[in-house]
Formats: structure tokens, sequence, C-alpha cells
């Protein structure tokens, strides 16, 4: 199957909170594809971030699509909330899913896509049995709860073995990566395999934020063939 044009989905979590609004306008008129929403728990991650309310205040404003990915425990119990609030992608963890099945048929019954996120020390292959079930694979290249970390490279070979997977079942599965991707490794992030990078300080803290988006998004994907 024809591999997917890549999509950029900056992430919320870098921006600068006194002025939401200026951000998102940015956002709108870039070429992202997406807003990457990060939630965090303080339990399943070790930070606090935002939920349903900051969510669907921004809805109403912002024009691209919600991607939401919850780093929280006990998930299946806010999957209908946040797609009320407006998330239409949703990213659940492999390591907070007793019945992850059941999470990702419940996500698609809410009416989002589902997407499954794997931590650092989780090898893609835990998820070889719901992989046709996927609208996406989230595969975490930091280990998730804090922005501006360093980029773990073991990421790549995970992109890899999922692409292979995804190329040999002929199945539509985008792959997303976050944590710690920008400029100097986006190339390497997409030749891996992958096509939705997320991106938070590396746009939100360049000078020029909606360029720096614009060069994401126009790393010319046939010089990518390997």
């Amino acid at each position: 199957m024809a591999r997917q044009k890549h999509l950029i989905a900056p992430s919320l979590l870098a921006a600068d909170f006194t002025n939401l609004k200026k951000d998102i306008e940015m956002i709108n008129a870039s070429e992202a594809d997406w807003l990457h929403l990060d939630v965090m728990d303080g339990v399943f991650v070790p930070n606090i971030s935002f939920g349903m309310s900051i969510i669907k205040q921004l809805r109403p404003i912002c024009t691209k699509v919600f991607d939401v990915h919850l780093m929280i425990e006990n998930p299946s119990d806010y999957i209908e909330a946040f797609v009320d609030a407006g998330a239409e992608v949703i990213s659940v963890h492999y390591e907070a899913c007793t019945h992850l099945h059941r999470v990702i048929q419940q996500i698609k019954a809410a009416g989002a896509k589902a997407s499954v996120a794997i931590n650092p020390h989780t090898p893609a292959s835990a998820l070889d049995d719901v992989l046709e079930d996927l609208d996406m694979v989230l595969v975490m290249s930091v280990n998730p709860g804090f922005g501006g970390q360093k980029f773990i490279y073991r990421a790549l070979e995970k992109c890899r073995y999922l692409r292979e997977q995804i190329t040999i079942r002929n199945l539509n599965t985008r792959i997303q990566v976050d944590g710690g991707v920008g400029l100097q490794n986006a190339e390497a992030v997409l030749k891996a395999g992958a096509d939705v990078l997320v991106s938070g300080s590396a746009v939100f803290k360049s000078s020029h934020p909606a360029d720096t988006i614009a060069k994401l998004k126009h790393i010319d994907p046939h010089s990518l063939l390997v």
C-alpha cells in the first residue's frame, strides 16, 4: 500500500499558556495538520497538564484535528468525555490498559480514531495482536511526562518493525513519533517509517514557529526511499 504523506502535529504542551489564543492562531495559519494535546494525570506519569475543560474551550478556535494523547490511568473511564470535548484522534497507553482491545473498540464506538502509545521500554511487537484494529501507533521517543527531553534513538527500530508489519498486512495504520522530534532528526524518523511527527519545543521555542512547521512538513518524502 502506498506510503501516506506525513503529518505534522505540534504539541500544545510547549506553547505559551499565558497567551494560548495567539499560539492557536499561529497553528491555524500554519501548515500543521493536527494539534497534539497531552493529557497527564500525575499518576501514570509524574506530571499534571490539562483535561477536558481546556480542550473543549480550545475546540471552537482551532481549525486543526485534535490529537489527544491520554497519559492517564484508567483511560476507558474518560473516552466519551474527551470525544465530547472535541478529540478526533485518541491515543491510550498500552501500559495503562488491562483490556486493550476493549478500549480500542470503545474509542471507535465513541467516534474517534483509535491509537495506542508504547513507552520506551515496551517492544513494538506488543501490539501485534491489535495492529489491524488501530488507526495509529504512537511510539514514544522519550519517557512520557515532560517536554524538552532528548530523543531515544531506539524508537527508530520500533518504527521500522511497525512499518514492515503494516506493509506486510496491507494496513493504513499510521505511525506517530512523540518526544524530542525536531529538524535535527525528523528525516531519520520519517526514513524509519513514521508518518506523523509530534513536535513541541522544536516548534514553539523556535524564533519562527510557523516556518519550523513548514520545514518539517516539506521534508521531501521521495528522498526518503531506501
